[in-house]
């Protein structure tokens, strides 16, 4: 009897085992049969998979918990209480409160807790939850996802302490697996909205951009083309689908190679100007950047290409070159123009100058007072017209670009007094005090000497013309990026109005002006374009009736190499003894008759032997024969860009002792002479002034 009631418990017991597992079977296949899960909705998933498995499982509440973003802390995204009917969710656990909880989570399938209060797994959580909400056993269940523990379930149950059998371990570690995989569906789902979304905004771009778009498969055969791009080509999309996209490109060497490498990777993207073939015939110019874009297993599987109209734009370049041809033509016809009148007004203006000088020096005879008075008005007038000149030649050589700067250090001392001692003259002949005043610490800047000079003369000059009575002063100044050099003057000053017309050239103020002072404007215009070629400016502050004020200012200069001192040119006229320079030998090499007769005759004049030749081609034979000890060599007797002459010169050992001084109507056109022969070789700038002729001469025959 006793035996027949055992078997009947066994029975019993494995009767309840059985609806147990059959009860977990239907609801797991629930779960995996339901369609919350296609929807991707986390939430609602989650809710429906801890219902299931609280009333599964007969247990008072059901949780999921998940790591935070940095895997400090789980926070319950959902927890079901099965007697109340209710989600709730939003506590956190720190995991640095609870490590012996963590820790198991990590290293065992399931937490099986009958005795959670004392169990060491779960006892840390006793005070500050278990006992809170009366839990007496746990069955937890770690959400394994991508090789780690991103969460768990937690099944709590109330009362009397509960033995956890395999089976409702089994069922816990699956509902894990369920939410698992409710997660992966919420990530795909919320991925796959996103590329919808982003394929959206892509098409919403492709389909209205103002840019053609065109899409073509690795063959080239166009797959999609936006509605600019039609439009810009003139066919429809359905002419275009499936057509070569190279069949209405222009073709030029190297594009396939181009194309290879961006197949295989070696370029990112290709971006050229490349014509296409409208429908109608006529091109259309464009700026075409192709792109790569990659299949699922990363090999190329599209071209992108983006394509510009630039049709217009190139139309207008084309324009703007044609005005530029033009404009360059224009220059070049102005600066041949500017260079052949330079040699016909300078020619025949050296010999006036130059034969002034010889009658002013009384070389062919004395002249009487008003006869002096006549050539000195002879020689100014040169002077003045011959300033033009080279003023109209500087500002048409700066416009043009071809103006370039000899940098060299120069001292500050004496470029000042290079300035007021040329300038002196005109102010003590107007009654004027002319001043300066040197800052100690501007002791060199690093300038164009001759350009530097010319624009302080100017500047000078200019405040000259413009101060009846009073002064002009020179004021020098360091300043931290250069110096600056201030001309001041009391004159007449200018309207306020006028500083706009003040650095235009061949413009004065006003007519009353052009009658009253003369000149033709072009000092101020070329001192600012010369200033500007250095890095600097000239500006200026002025009051009608009160004066102006003109800055120069000049930035210091970082690549010079060459320091060159000013002398002075004023240098005392020489006159040597007739038997002495009688021994002296020149030969003069000119090819204009009327520059040769006036330095022939001056040179004869005072006591020198002089040969004359008017070109070349037995230089050689006549220094054999006339054995000079100076040979004055006119520039234009050179050939063009040769320098072997210059060679033999320097080569010849029968012409080691001779001097050698070129002579020319610029500093271009003479020859680089070597440094190291600088006793040997030297130069003077047309029109020849007799004081600079009689420096070579004190220098080369004294």
């Amino acid at each position: 009897m006793q035996l027949a009631v055992i078997n009947d418990s066994k029975q019993e017991i494995v009767q309840i085992r059985e609806n147990e597992q059959r009860k977990q079977i239907q609801s797991l296949v629930q779960l995996a049969r339901s369609k919350t899960f296609q929807k991707g909705n986390l939430k609602a998933t989650l809710q429906e998979i801890t219902e299931v498995a609280a009333k599964t499982l007969a247990v008072e509440r059901v949780g999921v918990w998940l790591y935070t973003a940095d895997h400090t802390s789980i926070e319950c995204k959902n927890l079901y209480d099965l007697k109340k009917k209710i989600h709730i969710s939003g506590q956190t656990l720190l995991k640095a409160n609870y490590p012996n909880y963590f820790q198991s989570l990590e290293v065992e399938r399931s937490l099986a807790v009958s005795d959670a209060i004392n169990d060491n797994r779960t006892q840390e959580l006793a005070a500050s939850y278990l006992k809170v909400f009366g839990i007496t056993s746990l069955l937890d269940a770690p959400i394994w996802l991508g090789g780690r523990v991103v969460g768990v379930v937690c099944h709590e149950h109330f009362g009397d302490i509960r033995q956890w059998t395999v089976d409702e371990e089994n069922f816990a570690s699956s509902i894990a697996d369920f939410v698992a995989l409710a997660i992966e569906a919420s990530d795909r789902h919320t991925v796959q909205a996103a590329l919808q979304k982003s394929e959206a905004k892509f098409r919403a771009i492709f389909e209205r951009s103002s840019i053609g778009i065109g899409l073509a498969d690795i063959k080239a055969e166009i797959v999609d083309i936006n509605p600019t791009l039609s439009q810009m080509l003139g066919y429809s999309r359905e002419e275009l689908y499936g057509k070569y996209f190279i069949d209405y490109i222009s073709h030029q060497k190297g594009d396939l190679e181009v194309y290879k490498q961006l197949i295989s990777g070696m370029r990112d993207r290709l971006e050229i100007e490349k014509y296409f073939r409208h429908k109608n015939g006529q091109l259309v110019w464009t700026n075409l950047s192709i792109s790569m874009i990659p299949g699922s297993n990363g090999t190329p599987e599209f071209f992108l290409a983006i394509i510009e109209d630039i049709t217009e734009r190139k139309q207008t370049e084309l324009k703007l070159r044609t005005s530029q041809a033009a404009a360059e033509a224009g220059n070049r016809a102005k600066n041949e123009f500017l260079a052949t009148m330079s040699h016909e007004l300078r020619t025949p203006l050296n010999a006036i100058m130059g034969l002034s000088q010889l009658l002013q020096h009384g070389m062919v005879g004395s002249l009487n007072e008003k006869q002096q008075e006549y050539i000195n008005c002879i020689y100014s007038s040169g002077e003045h017209l011959l300033a033009i000149i080279n003023d109209i030649l500087d500002l048409s050589k700066v416009e043009a670009g071809k103006e370039e700067l000899n940098l060299s250090t120069v001292s500050v001392v004496d470029l000042c007094n290079y300035a007021i001692s040329t300038v002196h003259d005109q102010a003590k002949e107007k009654g004027l005090n002319l001043i300066s005043k040197i800052d100690p610490q501007a002791e060199t800047c690093k300038v164009d000497i001759r350009r530097s000079k010319q624009m302080l003369i100017n500047l000078l000059t200019n405040a000259i013309k413009f101060t009846p009575a009073g002064q002009v002063s020179l004021e020098i100044n360091k300043v931290p990026e250069g110096i600056t050099f201030i001309v001041a003057d009391t004159g007449i000053g200018i309207d306020s109005n006028q500083f706009q017309f003040l650095f235009e050239p061949f413009k004065q103020l006003d007519s009353r002006l052009n009658r009253q002072y003369e000149g033709t404007g072009l000092g101020l215009a070329l001192t600012r374009k010369l200033a500007r070629l250095h890095g600097g400016d000239v500006t200026v502050e002025s009051k009608l009736g009160e004066g102006s004020r003109f800055t120069l200012f000049l930035p210091d200069q970082v690549d010079l190499t060459t320091d060159i001192n000013i002398v002075d040119e004023n240098i005392s006229k020489f006159y040597a003894p007739a038997n002495k320079l009688n021994e002296k030998r020149i030969l003069l090499a000119e090819a204009e008759e009327n520059i040769a007769i006036f330095l022939h005759d001056y040179l004869q004049l005072i006591g020198y032997q002089v040969e004359w030749i008017n070109t070349l081609d037995k230089l050689l034979e006549k220094i054999t024969n006339f054995q000079p000890n100076l040979i004055l060599l006119d520039t234009q007797l050179l050939p063009s860009q040769d320098s072997s002459l210059y060679q033999i010169l320097m080569q010849e050992s029968e012409l080691q002792n001779i001097a050698v001084v070129f002579m020319g109507g610029n500093e271009n056109e003479l020859p680089e002479l070597n440094l190291g022969q600088a006793d040997k070789y030297n130069y003077i700038l047309k029109p020849i002034r007799i004081v600079q002729l009689e420096s070579i001469l004190m220098r080369y025959l004294s």
